[in-house]
């Protein structure tokens, strides 16, 4: 799949949901009903492609994109065993390749708040992954209607 593929599938996916494009990357949440400046950016996946935020994954390389995805921790345990620790480092050592494509791994700089990612995902990768984004997106919305119900007091 290409990035485009990946972006539509997610769009077409997801009801409430706000797409947020920033210097060619992009952030999926939930509609929140509140200007999406990116203070109140809080994505339970991202589409990006370029080495802005980090270099561990050469997106720099042609036709390279990273697909991430928040998960709960349970699900990162299940996946990869224990969520690393952050260690102040910018890129956090799990022993995977960061630069490896169509390989679900955990991410190079979330890994500690249970993200994960996937460079290029293939079409068996994407369906494979589904059940990730599904509860990331179920996590987001249920932290979306827990803010709601905050701004509503």
């Amino acid at each position: 799949m290409n990035e485009d593929a990946v972006r539509e599938a997610i769009t077409r996916g997801y009801a409430d949901l706000e797409v947020i494009e920033s210097s060619g990357n992009f952030f999926f949440q939930v509609r929140s009903g509140q200007e999406a400046g990116p203070d109140r950016w809080l994505p339970f996946a991202t589409l990006v492609t370029n080495d802005l935020y980090d270099q561990a994954s050469r997106l720099d390389r042609p036709s390279v994109f990273r697909l991430n995805v928040g998960v709960s921790p349970e699900t990162y345990r299940s996946l990869f065993g224990a969520v690393p620790r952050g260690n102040g480092a910018s890129v956090i050592d799990t022993g995977h390749d960061y630069t490896a494509l169509d390989r679900l791994m955990p991410h190079p700089l979330y890994a500690p708040m249970a993200w994960v990612c996937v460079l290029n995902p293939s079409e068996a990768t994407f369906q494979a992954l589904q059940p990730l984004l599904n509860e990331a997106y179920t996590r987001a919305t249920r932290r979306e209607a827990t803010r709601a119900e905050r701004r509503d007091r």
